[in-house]
């Protein structure tokens, strides 16, 4: 049992099991089972499936229950770092949970998040909300229109995240995927970045009610026809509009040439449904009925 948060009542409780082997008897990991106990019962029954975890990480006692060893720990902090909180675990004191949490324990955790199957399981819930809303509204405005983001939205840009450990290179060169470094905008002008499946499923959704669909990203004006052949590459055909930033401009948010940007969508006489995006920045200020946030632990976009 390990203990997050300032308040001991705030506890998570860990049941590790075995995974069933694979053919052939080698062991494909552990499945490790959250409970929280206290005033908040936030990750009840949540299972993470971790693979390929060294020999010794986890073993049975007499009783054939199987027990948290020392090198299990860090794995279980960087779960507790991807449920919200700080953790230490038992036996240890200092003043840890007095500091942000650890950055190497916060990679270890985005990635376990990704590869876990849960990041898509959470874009899929966002998703479903917001197709039920565009459904239930798309016939009751002339000219309905939605927003989409583009960069971990429409298209998903992992192979450079991942590459580059989710630090942020701007320039130089992105040609010896899957190791890094790997240039931010040679990435995005190679066009390589596959769909995000259940934002592709809202899309087509969507153009078939007929409901007008824009993409107003973060990128510049110059990658336009690069982003383009990488919409269609992806499958995102017959859209409406596509705002990028003018080449060298800057706001102190990107929610201040956003939020302007679908202002002028509005005056053109579209009723906005929903505005979609995986940064709080996306949605904010306004001119749109609702707004969908996308999870992303992988970068702040101010």
């Amino acid at each position: 049992m390990l203990r997050t948060g300032r308040s001991p009542r705030h506890l998570f409780h860990f049941t590790i099991m075995t995974m069933a082997p694979e053919r052939g008897g080698r062991d494909q990991g552990v499945r490790i089972r959250v409970s929280s106990i206290g005033p908040s019962h936030c990750c009840e029954g949540k299972i993470f499936r971790i693979r390929s975890l060294p020999s010794g990480r986890v073993r049975p006692d007499r009783t054939n229950k199987w027990r948290l060893t020392p090198m299990l720990v860090p794995t279980l902090l960087a779960l507790l770092a991807l449920l919200g909180g700080s953790g230490s675990a038992p036996g240890f004191s200092g003043t840890a949970m007095a500091q942000p949490v650890n950055v190497g324990d916060a990679v270890t955790a985005a990635y376990a998040y990704h590869d876990s199957g849960l990041y898509e399981r959470d874009m899929r819930a966002v998703m479903a909300r917001a197709s039920g809303w565009v459904r239930a509204q798309a016939g009751k405005y002339p000219n309905p229109a939605v927003i989409l983001d583009i960069d971990e939205t429409a298209l998903s840009n992992w192979p450079e995240l991942k590459a580059n450990r989710f630090a942020y290179f701007r320039s130089g060169r992105c040609d010896g995927l899957p190791e890094g470094p790997c240039g931010a905008e040679a990435w995005e002008r190679a066009a390589k970045a596959e769909a995000i499946a259940p934002t592709l499923d809202f899309y087509r959704m969507a153009r078939r009610l007929g409901v007008a669909v824009f993409f107003i990203t973060g990128r510049y004006e110059n990658e336009r026809a690069d982003t383009i052949r990488n919409l269609a590459r992806a499958g995102y055909a017959g859209w409406s509009g596509l705002v990028l930033r003018p080449d060298g401009s800057r706001t102190a948010s990107a929610a201040d040439y956003k939020a302007a940007a679908r202002a002028r969508i509005e005056a053109r006489g579209f009723h906005i449904l929903a505005t979609i995006g995986d940064q709080p920045s996306d949605l904010a200020g306004g001119h749109a009925e609702r707004g969908f946030l996308l999870p992303n632990p992988f970068y702040r976009v101010p």
